[in-house]
């Protein structure tokens, strides 16, 4: 079967050339782009269909960029090279471009989550409810488990509402978190969500209480779960030693556990759902702050700034980015998960910066070394599939792939 085009060209003033062409139906919808262009460049005043495109070319339509093509077939390779399983979204925000490996999936957001708290914080201050420099003091109730100064400090000490949303971001402090939770509530940040994504991130909670679910699934008496008790359960270098002090902290026989395992009990609980989300949808969220639709634009470029100063995740995605680039993140760490997620900016020359969202997540490796390493080549295909060098793949500013991690030589933090 052939079609015919016609072509209508104008070269010389407004005289009108029909130029009629049969091409067989192989004829590939980039090979029509082609073929237009050049008409174009002769001066194609329009192009007039006469028949039937077959709808394999019509359906192909709008032709992807070579760059995403490239990133796609890379975030293959680089899910088949490690042990984690691995789900990626990157969304261009000068074309709206995207490409996803797994980027629909519902997967655990860990500490990512932290940035809708501090939207909603910020929301708050913009309200006039209180400002960056109100003093929130530290109860005894208020300490969990986790990196960050925080928990450092005592009982009674006073902490500004930006010491503490730097903290959280910074250093992903989850007794920061909790205070500004407490301030704001929880309900208000999982408004805030629904709000900005209606559909693709489940009910976020407290991290205290990320724990007491998790643990939950051994035994209900882990409802009652104190700061205290998280910072012991901390402490224990093992599971086994960890099992055996929440049946002590509890006051049951460790013997009457309803899952065998610690680990058992957290896959369960990351099949509730419960802090999790696609990848697509969060990327929407961060795509919205970025646009300022969420917050004012001192509050917009002040979390921006902030992200860009996080200290977690050194080794993920930012390690695999050229050193031109920005990387305005928050990461998320917790057993057998990892994520890294956020904008990366950088400069072009006479022209705005290329700005990119990427979210990606890790799960079903223990050694956090080793999730590291899968999100350091999420940021280095990035690089190289070209979108970061204005179209020129394999950029000699981007860094080769890391090698994976032996067990001997991984830690889990």
């Amino acid at each position: 079967m052939e079609v015919a085009i016609a072509v209508l060209l104008a070269p010389y003033g407004g005289a009108f050339i029909n130029c009629l062409a049969a091409c067989p139906t192989g004829f590939s919808a980039q090979r029509w782009a082609q073929f237009l262009v050049w008409g174009a460049s002769l001066g194609t005043a329009a192009a007039l269909v006469l028949g039937a495109i077959p709808a394999r070319a019509h359906d192909s339509l709008p032709v992807q960029p070579v760059w995403a093509e490239l990133l796609q077939a890379e975030l293959s390779l680089v899910a088949g090279r490690h042990t984690a399983g691995l789900g990626v979204y990157v969304r261009d925000l000068e074309t709206g471009v995207a490409v996803s490996h797994h980027g629909n999936e519902r997967w655990y957001l860990a500490s990512t989550v932290k940035v809708p708290v501090a939207l909603a914080v910020l929301q708050a201050v913009e309200r006039g409810d209180f400002t960056l420099d109100t003093q929130l003091r530290v109860r005894a109730a208020d300490y969990v488990d986790g990196a960050g100064h925080t928990n450092s400090k005592s009982v009674g000490a006073s902490l500004s509402v930006r010491y503490l949303l730097e903290q959280m971001i910074i250093h992903s402090d989850n007794t920061a978190s909790d205070m500004l939770i407490g301030l704001v509530g929880i309900r208000a940040v999982n408004a805030l969500v629904e709000q900005l994504v209606p559909q693709g991130i489940e009910r976020i909670t407290t991290l205290a209480d990320v724990r007491r679910h998790a643990y939950g699934y051994l035994t209900p008496e882990a409802a009652h779960l104190t700061g205290n008790d998280f910072l012991a359960l901390k402490k224990q270098p093992n599971d086994a030693e960890r099992l055996q002090t929440l049946a002590r902290l509890l006051h049951v026989p460790a013997a009457s556990f309803q899952r065998a395992s610690v680990a058992e009990a957290f896959e369960a609980y990351y099949d509730s759902g419960l802090n999790s989300g696609r990848l697509d949808a969060y990327a929407n969220l961060l795509h919205q702050v970025v646009d300022g639709q969420v917050l004012n634009a001192a509050h917009t470029r002040y979390l921006l700034r902030v992200m860009e100063r996080v200290q977690t995740g050194a080794r993920r995605i930012k390690a695999g980015l050229p050193a031109t680039a920005r990387f305005a993140h928050k990461t998320g760490t917790q057993r057998a998960r990892t994520c890294d997620a956020g904008l990366i900016s950088v400069p072009r020359l006479g022209g705005l910066d290329r700005r990119v969202v990427v979210v990606a997540c890790t799960r079903g490796e223990l050694l956090t070394a080793r999730s590291d390493r899968a999100l350091q080549d999420v940021g280095a295909a990035i690089c190289k599939s070209g979108l970061l060098t204005d179209g020129r793949p394999h950029d000699p500013l981007c860094l080769p792939a890391a090698h994976p991690v032996s067990r001997a030589g991984a830690h889990n933090r």
